[in-house]
């Protein structure tokens, strides 16, 4: 082989040698590209979700939200924001205020016993109710039942104060109402179930379209602060005159039909 022919030859592979490098070098700088950018889009994708995880925990729950919204009191309410719930013979001279948590096992225990004695006095004009729906229950378990029946309440008493009082009955029947620990009003459609029992509220589609739109939940929120600013600690309180009305020799509502009557004649007379 002549020298000629060699040196053509080494220039010649040096120059296919120089277009590999190159070939290499700019599949190289493609790849980190792409790595870059795969990179950005993964570090945007989870920064994006860490935001959107941020905003959803710092979103307020519904409940939180029914507290900044716009009121929709029931009908058969007065007051500020419909929180005033009065039922009765308006020639009855004395109220009795009720503070009751839907919740409540020894509200339900009181309503069993003695409920149907304070339903036939009311109807009799022995005197009124004043109801202040409590949900301090929903606190301890972080619960929505108590919020959730008051604002059912709420839909019922739209219908009638007599479709209120025969479903709050229903609610603290032994048929329907909850062990504490269980939490079973949260659901609508247990509320509804429950309506079904009482004449006015079966198959009423107003009154379950205002449950499952949640229509009086604002107003149970309302109504819960109204029992949060009383200064009752405790439910079952009843109060008439602004003096508790309790069992002889206790500071509590009376459990039995006898000290019910017993304690509420003498409230009556004082």
């Amino acid at each position: 082989m002549s020298n000629r022919n060699n040196q053509a030859n080494k220039a010649a592979a040096r120059e296919r040698l120089r277009a590999e490098r190159e070939r290499q070098a700019k599949k190289d700088k493609a790849r980190k590209q792409i790595i870059v950018g795969v990179s950005i889009v993964a570090v945007l994708a989870i920064a994006g979700g860490v935001a959107y995880g941020v905003n959803e925990l710092n979103k307020p729950d519904a409940w939180e939200a029914a507290g900044d919204a716009k009121v929709t009191a029931p009908k058969n309410t007065t007051g500020t924001n419909g929180t005033t719930v009065v039922i009765g013979e308006s020639s009855a001279k004395k109220t009795l205020e009720m503070y009751e948590d839907s919740r409540c096992p020894i509200c339900a225990q009181f309503e069993q016993t003695v409920g149907s004695t304070v339903t036939k006095d009311v109807a009799d004009g022995k005197y009124k109710i004043k109801y202040v729906g409590a949900t301090f229950i929903d606190n301890s378990d972080n619960g929505e039942g108590s919020k959730n029946a008051l604002s059912a309440l709420g839909a019922a008493l739209n219908v009638s104060p007599e479709a209120f009082l025969q479903y709050k009955t229903a609610l603290y029947s032994a048929k329907y109402h909850p062990d504490e620990t269980e939490d079973k009003f949260a659901k609508d459609s247990y509320l509804i179930e429950v309506a079904d029992s009482v004449d006015a509220l079966k198959g009423n589609k107003a009154f379950q379209k205002d449950v499952n739109d949640g229509t009086y939940d604002a107003w149970a929120v309302k109504m819960s602060k109204t029992f949060d600013s009383s200064g009752v600690t405790g439910t079952p309180t009843l109060k008439m005159d602004g003096k508790n009305v309790t069992a002889a020799g206790s500071d509590s509502a009376p459990m039995t039909v006898a000290d019910y009557t017993t304690a509420i004649d003498a409230a009556l007379k004082g």
